[in-house]
């Protein structure tokens, strides 16, 4: 989930003294109240070419300033309920024993990793100031990994180990090194308050934001890396978890998305960047072997779009636009930095872009409203282009519509299945991040929508697709997911998992025609999941040849295990339950890197 820092960088250079400020790119979208401080703002040098002295000395007053001005505050029991609590680091890896069942033989050999949520000062996650009130959510916590490493030992047999590490990147080690929170919350809370509180934050760091790491972790070009989409990827070492150095691109200065996808065939990393000031959407392409910037593109989309995914086919990338709106023309116009638009003009469509292509060459296509933040696949049929994404009506990342609204009421009315037929229905709270997947099929050679709908039952919410991803951007048969449990993430306010979905596209439910056929892997009772992956068996040549692996949380008993599933006896019980010595928060996204 979704991923999801969700507060784009506006990024200087920092030599701890007075970062460089470009900030006259600001003031032509910032209104007049503003200007005149951003007048000022703008006549700073590129350079600072001041003494050691002159630069502790205006540190020391921004510091001061900031002390004076905002405070945080104690906010025990905010955004850490039940499984979402965060947790200590264990230091060195500890060894599996206590597993019911057993970790198949081909089972490959590698490390089973997740990114997640787990903020560092779980007690500080507000400020007060003259300004106002603003808070962290839970999508802006420290990122921590979590893997499971799967070896053989010189005997042939499976030698299991567990560790945790937060992603140690460059802002997470500037608060460690001071002990406490320094980067002010700028997402949430009064817009006058966010407002100051961003350019504080840029002053003194040279960022809007952390470079928060929480969110997906992924492979390329033989390296892995974290990264959630207000930074560029830190690369990660798999055998301590250990982070290494940030992914600099050659030539890419833009933000990278949480989930960039490899092209089909080619194995070359098609990404994107979104950012609140022009140029708000660029597309990129790197190459197989990870060393070079091939392609990158602006897509000229005329107003900043929250977007949190793409999608590829052989020859096309794919483009969601939707009116999941941010940048500092919201606090201006005293909205949140981050808000779903659903006034008059607000439109969705989808571009199919050729993979080298510019903005010219995109054909757009007009559909419903929407905020779909993960495609399950996106391929080619003959003259058609379908796009398969897990849909939702609003944005979880948005929440309420502004910092008036009683967020525990909305998040509850937000996650249940809408009923249009009830009384007080609203369309604009009721269900609207109730999330199912949905197919748009859309004809390149007439530019229609020729379909657009969803494909499973109404009652059942899923999200956190994954598919073979020998399949990404071709023709596949199967998906999985995570199954909402709607009730309990209502009462909690943030998403809940409570068991697995096998989606059949080429088969239909024997009792409803009309929506595809769904298998469900059920856990028990109290048990919720994250991270779910699907793990080729090697060799494989059916495309669900495999298995399922996720993280498994026990709330009853508060304990947290690796479950492995077969993916072609989808029903039955785990092959193998790993019992782990810590337990694992819920998490966003999760993948498995081959030895």
């Amino acid at each position: 989930m979704a991923s999801f820092s969700y507060a784009m960088n506006i990024t200087c250079t920092v030599d701890k003294a007075p970062p460089t400020t470009p900030l006259h790119h600001l003031t032509s979208s910032l209104s007049s109240t503003l200007k005149p401080l951003l007048k000022e703002v703008k006549q700073l040098p590129l350079k600072f070419q001041v003494t050691e002295s002159i630069k502790g000395a205006y540190n020391t007053m921004l510091e001061a300033f900031m002390d004076s001005t905002f405070k945080f505050v104690d906010t025990p029991g905010e955004l850490i309920r039940a499984n979402y609590a965060p947790v200590d680091e264990i230091g060195e890896a500890v060894v599996l024993s206590d597993i019911e069942g057993e970790v198949p033989k081909d089972f490959p050999e590698g490390v089973y990793l997740r990114n997640g949520p787990n903020f560092r000062y779980p007690n500080k996650l507000a400020t007060e100031s003259i300004f106002g009130r603003t808070s962290f959510n839970i999508f802006q916590a420290d990122g921590m990994l979590h893997a499971t490493f799967f070896g053989r030992g010189d005997d042939g047999e499976w030698k299991l180990s567990y560790k945790n590490r937060y992603v140690e990147a460059d802002t997470y080690l500037i608060e460690k090194e001071r002990n406490r929170p320094l980067f002010l919350p700028s997402i949430e809370g009064e817009p006058r308050a966010l407002m100051v509180a961003i350019l504080l934050n840029m002053f003194r760091f040279g960022k809007v934001n952390k470079d928060y790491n929480n969110t997906n972790v992924f492979e390329h070009a033989g390296k892995v890396y974290t990264v959630s989409e207000n930074h560029l990827p830190y690369e990660v070492d798999t055998s301590d978890l250990k982070t290494g150095k940030i992914w600099d691109i050659n030539g890419w200065d833009q933000p990278f998305n949480s989930h960039p996808k490899k092209a089909p065939r080619t194995g070359e990393m098609v990404m994107m960047g979104v950012n609140i000031l022009k140029p708000y959407y660029v597309v990129g392409v790197i190459s197989a072997d990870g060393q070079r910037l091939l392609h990158k593109v602006d897509v000229k989309l005329e107003r900043p779009t929250l977007a949190h995914e793409m999608g590829v086919t052989e020859n096309y990338n794919i483009i969601l636009d939707y009116p999941n709106r941010f940048g500092l023309g919201r606090l201006i116009a005293n909205k949140q930095f981050i808000g779903y638009e659903r006034g008059e003009g607000e439109r969705s469509k989808i571009g199919v872009m050729p993979r080298y292509g510019d903005s010219d060459s995109i054909k757009w296509f007009n559909v419903k409203n929407h905020c779909s933040f993960h495609i399950i696949n996106s391929f080619e049929d003959g003259d058609e282009v379908i796009v398969r994404v897990c849909r939702t009506s609003g944005s979880i990342i948005s929440g309420p519509p502004n910092h008036r609204v009683n967020a525990g009421e909305w998040y509850r009315r937000a996650y249940l299945q809408p009923n249009e037929d009830s009384e007080g229905f609203d369309p604009s709270v009721d269900g609207v991040i109730f999330s199912r997947p949905f197919e748009w099929r859309l004809n390149m050679r007439t530019g229609e929508v020729v379909k657009e709908g969803h494909l499973t039952r109404n009652d059942i919410a899923m999200d956190f697709p994954v598919v073979n991803y020998r399949f990404m951007g071709l023709k596949n048969k199967f998906a999985y997911a995570q199954v909402v449990d709607s009730t309990r993430s209502s009462n909690m306010g943030l998403p809940v998992f409570k068991m697995l979905a096998k989606l059949y596209f080429d088969e239909r439910d024997e009792e409803n025609k009309d929506v595809m056929k769904v298998e469900y892997h059920k856990l028990e009772e109290n048990h919720y999941c994250s991270g779910v992956h699907f793990v080729e068996r090697p060799g494989g040549v059916d495309e669900d040849d495999g298995w399922l692996i996720s993280y498994i949380h026990d709330e009853k008993e508060n304990v947290s295990k690796v479950y492995i599933v077969d993916a072609k006896k989808f029903t039955e019980s785990p092959i193998a339950k790993i019992t782990l010595p810590h337990r694992v928060p819920y998490g966003f996204h999760g993948t498995y890197v081959c030895k």
